[in-house]
């Protein structure tokens, strides 16, 4: 039973993250691969809120959101001035630039020996503890992102970000700002990351750098690749079969030592195939080119 409410957890974290990136990716059009990075900084600062500082949970979650919102809005203003595949890289760089400082910053995140024993979350004066606890606090947080993430781009909002993302040209001959939509979109973006980030930190109790490397940033993205971007099925669909489909490796009887790179294959394989025959992905209404 805990086996089946663990995977729950993970998939309703992973919905969270990959509505979170159809913001930049499908309705924005920017293939980012530094979405793990805005993840992890919301874990790590709502730990050492709830921590060190002694804030409560609430109060943790109000910093840690806002403070990734902030952070990728600052940082928005270098990447959105890349296009193409120097976009890409500017992304890439970011990703390890964070992953780097939670490595080699000791002092304050302890580097490769992590942060064991973060507390459990308590709302208002309800102490989430159990698997069953944490699937709704999990579930809440993924409606939420999902309803946040529908909200925007089903008002006007969404509409120009996606005209941006067809014909830059064109939205700044009609006097919009570009560069502006798409700075909003990574703030919003990062911000809604950082939750998943911090269920994630208080459902595990344990959080290092290698929970937010690169790796993680493409298996958010080969979620919108495989499920589908530009639509709310899409990340949805993609983040159930990427949760799932390693799982089938158990029943397989695969080694622990070839399983990690074994994954990796899959979802090498995955993107391909979907770029092949289907880029628009299984459910999703973007085209990846």
């Amino acid at each position: 039973m805990n086996y089946w409410l663990h995977l729950s957890i993970m998939i309703c974290i992973y919905v969270a993250l990959a509505q979170s990136l159809n913001l930049i990716v499908g309705y924005g059009g920017m293939l980012s691969l530094c979405h793990a990075a805005f993840c992890g900084i919301g874990a790590y600062a709502s730990t050492i809120l709830m921590m060190r500082a002694h804030w409560p949970f609430e109060a943790a979650v109000v910093a840690a959101v806002a403070g990734v919102s902030l952070i990728a809005w600052l940082v928005s203003f270098l990447i959105t001035r890349l296009h193409g595949d120097f976009f890409v890289l500017g992304t890439l760089g970011f990703q390890q630039i964070v992953y780097a400082i939670l490595y080699n910053w000791v002092d304050v995140t302890q580097g490769q020996y992590g942060i064991p024993g973060v507390p459990r979350p308590s709302l208002f004066g309800v102490r989430v503890v159990t698997p069953g606890g944490f699937l709704i606090l999990a579930l809440a947080v993924s409606v939420l992102c999902g309803g946040i993430a529908w909200w925007l781009t089903a008002s006007a909002y969404g509409r120009l970000l996606q005209a941006v993302r067809e014909d830059p040209v064109a939205a700044q001959s009609l006097g919009k700002d570009a560069n502006a939509i798409k700075r909003s979109a990574f703030a919003w973006a990062g911000g809604l990351a950082a939750l998943p980030g911090v269920v994630y930190a208080t459902y595990s109790s344990y959080i290092d750098p290698t929970s937010f490397g690169l790796e993680d940033s493409i298996l958010i993205l080969t979620m919108l690749v495989v499920g589908g971007a530009g639509n709310f099925r899409g990340p949805v669909v993609g983040a159930v079969i990427l949760v799932l489909l390693p799982e089938l490796l158990r029943f397989l009887a695969v080694p622990d030592r070839v399983a990690p790179n074994l994954r990796q294959i899959v979802y090498g394989v995955a993107i391909v195939v979907m770029m092949r025959f289907r880029p628009q992905g299984i459910a999703g209404k973007y085209a990846f080119d």
